[in-house]
């Protein structure tokens, strides 16, 4: 996988967290509690459903900050070798996900 290539996944896969995050924000919002119209396992449903929403924006945010790692890896000419090891990172663990910073040896902790 040349660099150039990386560089497009990891950009189109960026611009899809964009658009995830765009379209679940009012998920993540303040829940309000209406005592009225709404029930009380009806609020524990919404909060739990406003927790999932910030669990899974937090992935996502640690997934943009992965590809953007992995980008600035591309600009500085590093990209394709580890971070921990120095040696080059397999060809297919690259094509796998392009925004891998560690070797399977390393990543695994052997």
């Amino acid at each position: 996988m040349t660099e150039d290539e990386a560089k497009d996944l990891l950009t189109t896969r960026l611009a899809q967290i964009e658009r995830e995050d765009a379209a679940n924000a009012d998920a993540r919002d303040t829940v309000e509690l209406q005592q009225d119209s709404v029930g009380r396992l009806s609020r524990m449903d919404a909060l739990q459903q406003q927790a999932m929403a910030q669990a899974t924006e937090r992935r996502r945010q640690a997934e943009r900050q992965r590809i953007l790692a992995a980008l600035a890896r591309i600009d500085e000419g590093e990209w394709g070798y580890c971070l921990s090891c120095g040696e080059e990172i397999a060809e297919k663990r690259l094509r796998n996900d392009p925004g891998v910073p560690r070797c399977v040896k390393c990543a695994s902790g052997i």
